[in-house]
């Protein structure tokens, strides 16, 4: 029996992290920072967002997800039990 490959925590084989980890909060505070993170998620597919606030904005996120499933189910007559 072959043994298992581990994964890599989001590392490339060499080491290397996929995708660029930055705090996102920063970078748009510059002045040409908007562009900088457009020209990585068109180049890389992503940007980790590893701020002190990266946790309240995946948490926002997964609200909204819940919203629009629950409005969707509504619209198509699949209510759901509140």
């Amino acid at each position: 029996m072959s043994e298992r490959q581990k994964p890599h925590n989001g590392r490339d084989l060499d080491g290397r992290f996929k995708v660029r980890q930055a705090d996102v909060d920063d970078l748009l505070a510059d002045p040409d920072g908007a562009a900088h993170v457009q020209d990585d998620v068109r180049l890389g597919g992503a940007v980790e967002d590893v701020g002190a606030d990266a946790a309240s904005r995946a948490k926002e996120i997964g609200h909204q997800i819940e919203e629009n499933r629950y409005e969707v189910d509504h619209l198509l007559g699949r209510d759901r039990e509140p």
